[in-house]
């Protein structure tokens, strides 16, 4: 690079030297009016010449800063590419950018996949325990105050009433432990899962919920199967919270080449800053970790859409 400077800036010293000594000008001192008017059009056409040059030398540089101001570890696979009739030193630097940026998702996907992993891992333990101890004791609870309701009758009703309480509680402990660790995922697949949390979420909320689900489903990994219903599930929770719709649409295509989820709501649209993070970032992680991509599109007025694709390799 330093070469194709000085090349540059040669250039154009020789050009203004060929030009002192070959033109047919004579100089006076002092300068005539025509003559200083010559000069300044001269210098004026060097700088720009030089001003040309350098910046033709330069430019790889700035192209390669470009690249490193929008790089987002979300978004892998971005790379300096272009530069390949650039200045050894730029050749350089790219690929030392690229081999740092191939080095820092690598890192990024292993510390995603550990951290989610851990958190599976413990909503799995916290829905364990709520089915298994506090469910239990809950449900012992309700069949106690029904008994009791039954021998006295009319003369206590708050026996029939707290059973009614505990029998509330015990939905809501069974609803949030579903919401922990899906059991339809791992015994019935992901399209009845899919199909499932569609009913749980419409039922819940009263926000009517459609599912368009198109499959068969070829057999994936459990990670990915997770990964796929954890997006959906956060999709829906996004929409019923935040967006104020009245109709969310969750569709789960499956072709030769992809699958592809969509979750779609009529709601008022994300601020423009909720897109860069928040809420969203989790799933951009979950969809990192499994190498699909992941938009996410909002309008205001017009609602949001979630669209998750994943490249399927029918070998593997």
């Amino acid at each position: 690079m330093l070469w194709r400077v000085f090349a540059a800036n040669a250039a154009v010293l020789a050009l203004a030297f060929a030009l002192l000594a070959l033109a047919p000008v004579t100089l006076h001192v002092p300068l005539r009016l025509e003559e200083l008017v010559l000069l300044l059009a001269g210098l004026v056409v060097m700088l720009l010449l030089d001003l040309l040059l350098v910046r033709q030398a330069l430019g790889p540089l700035d192209r390669l800063a470009r690249v490193m101001g929008q790089v987002n570890l979300l978004r892998p696979g971005q790379r300096a590419v272009g530069l390949e009739r650039s200045a050894s030193e730029v050749l350089a630097l790219a690929r030392a950018f690229n081999e740092m940026l191939e080095r820092l998702e690598v890192e990024r996907r292993e510390s995603s996949g550990r951290v989610l992993a851990a958190q599976e891992a413990e909503r799995l333990r916290i829905a364990r325990e709520l089915h298994d101890e506090l469910g239990q004791t809950l449900t012992a609870i309700a069949l106690r105050a029904e008994h009791a309701a039954q021998r006295k009758g009319a003369e206590h009703p708050e026996f029939a009433e707290m059973a009614e309480i505990v029998q509330r509680g015990l939905a809501d402990v069974r609803r949030i432990s579903l919401e922990l660790r899906p059991s339809a995922l791992e015994e019935l697949g992901l399209l009845n899962a899919v199909i499932s949390l569609c009913a749980r979420v419409g039922e819940q909320t009263g926000i009517r919920v459609r599912h368009e689900l198109h499959g068969p489903i070829p057999d994936l990994p459990a990670g990915v199967e997770l990964a796929v219903y954890r997006v959906a599930q956060e999709a829906l929770t996004n929409a019923v919270r935040h967006s104020g719709a009245s109709e969310v649409t969750v569709s789960l295509r499956c072709s030769e080449a992809e699958l592809l989820l969509s979750v779609t709501d009529n709601g008022r649209g994300l601020p423009e800053q909720t897109l860069a993070g928040g809420g969203l970032t989790g799933m951009r992680e979950r969809a990192m970790l499994i190498g699909a991509e992941l938009e996410i599109n909002s309008t205001a007025g017009t609602g949001v859409e979630v669209r998750l694709r994943l490249a399927l390799n029918r070998e593997a």
